[in-house]
């Protein structure tokens, strides 16, 4: 096992800067994670004061190398699917990263509901606006992520929210994306399965699948 200890100085600029989603303390053990494990998405351990990810063990053992909090950290994903042309789209985003083609989504804020937090996220990135009370959604149950970030100290769990946004005549038709916020750009990507949405993006935009969305993409483009 792997005794590095890391954290990205992104982290600490974010800290520097008061941003929201870096959890200002420095040292885990000092954290009430008597507060934290219950509402945990996915239970953890912890150990000597440290959490533990649940899932998998990580290339950084001790420290949140890219990612900003310690243990556990809710997000949610919007998975748009239309049909245009007879074909199966979804809408994704490059990343500003450079990790990548992933699903529009982020962090749920504290009191947040995850469904309000997938389509506030979708707006952000992309520009297209979805309403909960007239798109048909589903909210699959939350999964972990095995997200490139990560460390053993620090991880991402999401809640994918399924919309159908109906039927266009054919893909030019589609809604109109703009990427914004964290996407270098937004587009609706061929998704009739999985393989297909790999190819796409491969010859279409010389891109590929970000490495934390590959099982969360597989899975759900099973479903028709």
């Amino acid at each position: 096992m792997s005794d590095r200890t890391f954290t990205h100085p992104s982290v600490l600029a974010g800290i520097a800067a008061g941003a929201s989603w870096a959890d200002p303390e420095m040292d885990p053990t000092r954290i009430d994670w008597i507060d934290r494990q219950p509402v945990a998405a996915i239970p953890f351990q912890v150990i000597d004061g440290r959490p533990v990810n649940p899932c998998e063990t990580t290339p950084v053992r001790y420290g949140r190398n890219e990612l900003g909090h310690w243990g556990e950290q809710k997000c949610a994903d919007a998975l748009v699917f239309a049909t245009a042309g007879g074909r199966r789209w979804i809408v994704m985003v490059e990343r500003a990263d450079g990790h990548g083609w992933a699903l529009p989504g982020g962090y749920v804020d504290p009191g947040e509901d995850p469904i309000d937090a997938a389509v506030r996220e979708l707006r952000e990135e992309t520009g297209l606006i979805v309403d909960r009370a007239e798109e048909p959604y589903v909210a699959m149950p939350a999964r972990y992520v095995p997200d490139p970030r990560a460390s053993d100290e620090a991880w991402m769990v999401t809640t994918p929210v399924r919309f159908d946004v109906g039927n266009y005549y054919g893909w030019p038709s589609l809604p109109l994306l703009e990427g914004a916020d964290d996407a270098k750009r937004a587009r609706w990507v061929l998704a009739d399965s999985y393989p297909a949405l790999v190819e796409h993006l491969a010859s279409v935009y010389s891109g590929e699948v970000f490495a934390a969305h590959c099982g969360l993409l597989a899975d759900a483009l099973q479903v028709r």
